[in-house]
């Protein structure tokens, strides 16, 4: 049979491309009559890092093709770059790539910030799919606010002052100040609303989570159909779990990185907190010196994935500390009395160390994959959000999942909301307490959907069947 031909776009970054690659994988390895070409967009000046990642996922049936860099002028004050802008430049390039496919053309799949592609799908007379990389509560977050921001503009602003917010897809309500960041900034209601009209015009929309981990949310799209309209795929959780990232080159001096997973294996079982913010988690001296002394403190084996930020004023890439720098910004003598029970990296292998037996607890920003991951292994987590949706991630699971504590909720590092403060030694001391308690219920019930991540993948499993009507639905379109 002449194998359907299937196109994914990802937004750039790191963290969605790797969960769309895998996405594909699992597809293409669950039906051979599927071949998936994957259009990697990138943000200008990338690292070599995003292509060969990408080369690592060119399989029989999966072709990857690195877009060319298009000039692209950020209209944003800091400098940064817009995912759905830089997408908008690409169209062409894409255009072309999908007209030199061979076969049977069925659907686009494409990432939530890339849905000006859809314009492209319709051109070529096939539907849309759109890869939806948070989970099932907070997609219906963002349509049922849509929703009440097209109904009546003024009387949801003025919701929007309450401290609560009544959401369906939460069964509790929800303070305002975890909300995403960018319904919280001035003059975000246009942005959100042309965002979110984007992802109504898909065919259906794919998300990484399972029914399973959010039961309430599933069941709020089944008791309000009028919420989307769409179909609803939860396909997860797809992580990225033997792909191994190159590490980051280190500066001389640097505490090596290279003896990790050795010196975990010498560690006793769930006695170590790892301490991990993802790819832009880096923090000031006051910040770092808190942590520090909550580490200490707490008494707690700890393996601390310590970045160091850009200059002050600059949008430049987090990098890995020099040991002479670690020196100065830590307590003095830090680093001495804590030499039997801790390690320090810059780049940390997350996957291998969340499933490592000696890792116990997770300090983490609470993004999506992270959050999966950490489940998966079965680790408990101590959030600590620092932006996007990460802060609506950390309140879900501390309050509607209860896997994991609270060291805040409501802590960003976007400064023009206005929530970024110092958190003391104190509150990140009582985090990792409570996260390393190994007789607590927290760690029972993330064990026990640890389990229920594992099994939801395989044949009668709910993201199981939900691919099966997935691939109907694309095999179907030719």
């Amino acid at each position: 049979m002449k194998r359907v031909e299937v196109v994914f776009i990802p937004s750039p970054g790191v963290g969605h491309l790797v969960s769309t690659l895998e996405f594909a994988k699992l597809l293409i390895n669950r039906d051979n009559r599927l071949s998936i070409t994957v259009l990697v967009i990138k943000f200008p000046n990338t690292d070599e890092k995003i292509q060969a990642l990408s080369s690592a996922f060119d399989l029989e049936n999966l072709h990857v093709i690195n877009l060319p860099e298009c000039t692209y002028v950020s209209s944003t004050p800091d400098g940064s770059y817009s995912a759905s802008a830089l997408a908008e430049t690409q169209k062409p390039n894409v255009k072309e790539a999908v007209s030199n496919i061979n076969g049977q053309l069925a659907a686009f799949v494409v990432d939530m910030f890339c849905t000006t592609m859809i314009d492209v799908a319709n051109e070529f007379g096939v539907p849309s799919l759109l890869y939806f990389t948070s989970g099932i509560a907070y997609l219906g977050l963002v349509l049922h606010l849509h929703r009440l921001l097209e109904n009546n503009l003024e009387a949801t602003r003025l919701l929007l002052q309450q401290d609560e917010l009544d959401i369906p897809s939460f069964f509790n309500p929800v303070p305002t100040n975890t909300l995403p960041t960018v319904i919280l900034r001035k003059k975000w209601e246009s942005d959100f609303i042309n965002h979110v009209r984007g992802l109504k015009k898909a065919s259906g929309i794919i998300v990484n989570s399972f029914h399973e981990l959010e039961p309430h949310a599933a069941h709020s799209f089944l008791e309000d159909s009028g919420l989307c309209g769409l179909p609803i795929y939860p396909v997860g959780p797809i992580l990225n779990l033997e792909t191994k990232l190159k590490p980051e080159p280190k500066p001389n001096g640097i505490i090596d990185s290279n003896d990790t997973i050795k010196w975990l294996d010498d560690q006793p079982h769930s006695s170590v907190i790892f301490i991990c913010f993802g790819s832009m988690g880096a923090f000031d001296e006051d910040q770092v010196r808190e942590i520090a002394h909550a580490i200490e403190k707490s008494g707690a084996r700890f393996l601390w994935s310590m970045r160091k930020p850009p200059p002050k004023g600059t949008m430049g890439p987090v990098s890995d500390y020099p040991l002479c720098d670690m020196v100065a910004v830590l307590p003095e003598g830090f680093l001495d009395r804590t030499v039997e029970i801790g390690r320090f990296v810059g780049w940390a292998p997350q996957v291998q160390v969340l499933a490592h037996p000696a890792t116990g607890g997770f300090v983490s920003h609470c993004g999506w994959n992270s959050t999966l991951e950490s489940i998966y292994h079965g680790v408990p987590i101590a959030t600590w959000p620092l932006l996007a949706e990460q802060q609506t991630n950390a309140f879900e699971l501390v309050h509607e999942l209860k896997m994991g504590v609270e060291i805040a909720l409501d802590y960003r590092m976007e400064y023009d909301v206005g929530s970024n403060y110092l958190l003391t030694a104190d509150k990140i001391e009582r985090g990792i307490r409570s996260v390393m308690n190994k007789n607590g219920e927290i760690r029972k019930k993330v064990k026990e959907m640890s389990e229920q991540s594992r099994k939801t993948l395989l044949e009668g499993g709910s993201s199981y069947t939900c691919v099966s009507h997935l691939i109907d639905y694309i095999i179907n379109q030719v």
